[in-house]
């Protein structure tokens, strides 16, 4: 991984990542920042110490999604014949969504700016968001004559339904913070100095559980949107089975009836 990309700081079991190329107001359609991203995933998926991810911008936005210089000189991601850019959008930025699905730990988006095109996917790759009062959300692909590349697609009507992923992606405007708050893209809004200190509250407020429990979770949440009722149920009654027998769980329940904080290590 490329430090410079993507800053990665540990404060207890919560990771922060912050994307680390204001000069391009973060954005994330490059290679290095493309492979940071994917060995981030893969270190937090080996650590089970881990237990929540935050993800952040530094400076003013938090992803600006594609390089609109690289586009306009046809370089990297951006530039080849046709055949050469399907496969260069597979092998290339969509490596960052199929990571993100994987990550086992809850991630939360502190979005401290704006949010745009591949950034604004970005934010809905992750399991929550919390904006800054300056952050704007653009499904913007369609301003610049293109598709979401990225699976936009996909993840946008699963967070704002249908209807306004359609208003999102046909028009390309921008949606503010309290707008976003009000159609369910980020969970609070807060002023810029408190996005962080709000995005670590949450973590920690995650972090306090049983660590194995929280991955399982995850995995159900997400799997959700791909299976059935029956498919889903049967996944969960064979979590549910491993749960009972970690001494986590047990933790848990002695704690409840004994009116204390649970002590869990992951086991």
């Amino acid at each position: 991984m490329t430090d410079d990309v993507l800053l990665v700081e540990r404060d207890g079991d919560v990771v922060t990542w912050t994307i680390n190329r204001p000069e391009t107001r973060n954005a994330i359609s490059e290679d290095d920042a493309i492979d940071a991203f994917v060995d981030a995933v893969a270190a937090v998926n080996r650590d089970q110490s881990v237990r929540a991810v935050i993800l952040t911008g530094a400076g003013s936005a938090f992803s600006a999604g594609g390089n609109v210089k690289d586009m306009a000189a046809a370089v990297g991601l951006f530039g080849g014949a046709p055949h050469q850019q399907r496969v260069g959008y597979r092998e290339g930025i969509q490596r960052i969504p199929r990571a993100m699905y994987t990550l086992e730990v809850p991630v939360i988006a502190a979005v401290n700016g704006p949010a745009v095109g591949a950034g604004c996917d970005l934010s809905l790759m992750c399991d929550l968001r919390i904006a800054s009062t300056t952050a704007f959300f653009a499904e913007s692909f369609v301003k610049l004559g293109l598709i979401p590349g990225d699976g936009g697609a996909w993840l946008l009507p699963r967070v704002v339904g249908p209807a306004r992923a359609a208003e999102m992606a046909l028009t390309g405007d921008r949606v503010d913070a309290q707008t976003a708050l009000d159609w369910g893209i980020v969970s609070r809004v807060v002023e810029p100095a408190d996005l962080l200190p709000a995005a670590r509250e949450l973590a920690a407020r995650i972090a306090v559980n049983p660590p194995a429990a929280v991955r399982m979770t995850k995995k159900l949440l997400r799997e959700s949107s791909q299976q059935n009722l029956d498919q889903l149920l049967e996944l969960s009654a064979t979590m549910q089975a491993v749960a009972h027998h970690t001494e986590d769980h047990r933790e848990a329940v002695a704690a409840f009836l004994e009116k204390r904080p649970g002590r869990f290590t992951g086991a």
